[in-house]
């Protein structure tokens, strides 16, 4: 297991999870952290990606980095969404196999599982049926990376894990228009539409100087900001969201999940989540002294009789609890203090009507969340408020 000494490396340790994940490490007296920002360290360019495993020789690694959107950046940047991550989690995994990584977790998304799939959904209905068209790329990629670790603990005998977060939100988040995720995007619209009816502009500007709209900063005419604002349904007291507001979304506060991952990566192994404790002793390489030698498998792996089939082996990480996109914004408008009419433009898609997760396996494993959507929408709002100072 690791100790407090281990050099544990966060990527994507400025992002929403990410940043969450070292935080809590922190707390928890993991002083030893690596992290690099996209400018020093490109993870879709292999030889740079090897380079750094070279120098640093990490005894763990998160893999909290990845190229994500909402469903109009899903949409538009289709081959982004396969390649990019495809690329980042392939150079990341390959290199912690081949410098010895103890420990490997990689996040995933619960857009994985079918756009059908049966609620709640659970592990097992993996792959069942058709994925939601609106993000199938992003769910492609992910996929293939729970099944890299799935595979490589099959094949070396590596203890990589995969968890799959429902929606997130909280400190950090992307509250850029052009590709956020909707939470952030419904409060960063409804927030500028309550300063355009106030002609709050000093606020209006500084807002735009810190998060630009299609390059439009706070220097820009007023008629151009509005005009910009307008594209993404913000309007003086009036916000346009895309659907019905009928989905149902489940979310997890960004904090509650670093929690949760570094209790999986601190406390869970492989053989504890396939259920088999004989899988250790059977699969991985004995040394002379009888012991288990977790950095050599007994065989080639992969296929191994007395385990049976071998799937399915990441972890949903949620809340197992839900409410529609209606509701949320009804959240979002309390908690800025909005007066102005809120309006769904059904012509736009929905996305999957429910994506509600089983976490009877998490809980299982010793975890469970804390903090409440109607708290944490609260929570949130703070943050961006402060982070416009």
């Amino acid at each position: 297991m690791l100790d407090k000494n281990s050099k544990i490396y966060v990527a994507g340790h400025r992002g929403l999870v990410g940043s969450a994940i070292w935080n809590n490490l922190k707390q928890r007296g993991y002083e030893n952290l690596v992290g690099r920002t996209h400018q020093e360290l490109d993870l879709t360019d292999q030889l740079a990606v090897r380079a750094f495993f070279d120098e640093e020789r990490p005894d763990a690694v998160v893999l909290a980095a990845a190229f994500v959107g909402g469903i109009m950046a899903n949409s538009l940047y289709r081959a982004d969404f396969i390649m990019q991550n495809m690329k980042m989690q392939c150079n990341v995994i390959s290199e912690s196999y081949a410098h010895g990584v103890k420990k490997l977790l990689f996040l995933g998304s619960t857009c994985i599982y079918p756009k059908n799939a049966p609620q709640p959904m659970k592990e097992d209905c993996l792959l069942t049926s058709p994925l939601e068209y609106t993000n199938e790329e992003y769910a492609i990629a992910k996929i293939a990376g729970l099944k890299m670790c799935e595979s490589y603990n099959l094949q070396y005998g590596t203890n990589y894990i995969a968890v799959m977060p429902t929606n997130l939100y909280g400190p950090n988040d992307n509250f850029h228009l052009e590709n956020s995720h909707v939470m952030p995007a419904m409060m960063r619209k409804v927030y500028l539409s309550k300063l355009i009816h106030d002609g709050n502009w000093q606020a209006i500007r500084r807002d735009l100087d810190i998060r630009p709209v299609e390059g439009f900063s706070g220097a820009a005419k007023s008629d151009d900001i509005l005009a910009v604002l307008a594209k993404y349904g913000i309007y003086d007291n009036k916000v346009v969201l895309w659907g019905t507001g009928t989905p149902l979304r489940e979310f997890l506060w960004s904090e509650d999940m670093a929690d949760a991952s570094v209790h999986v990566l601190l406390n869970v192994n492989f053989s504890d989540i396939i259920g088999i404790e004989k899988y250790s002793s059977v699969h991985y390489g004995t040394k002379a002294d009888g012991t288990v030698d977790r950095n050599h498998s007994a065989g080639r792996g992969g296929a191994i009789p007395k385990l049976g089939e071998i799937r399915n082996c990441h972890i949903n990480v949620g809340t197992g609890k839900e409410l529609t996109i209606r509701q949320l914004s009804e959240l979002v408008v309390k908690a800025v203090g909005f007066e102005g009419v809120v309006e769904f433009d059904t012509s736009k898609p929905d996305g999957t009507m429910r994506k509600l997760i089983d976490v009877s396996k998490l809980h299982s494993l010793g975890w469970t969340h804390k903090v409440e959507i109607e708290d944490g929408v609260g929570k949130l709002f703070e943050w961006y408020r402060e982070s416009l100072k």
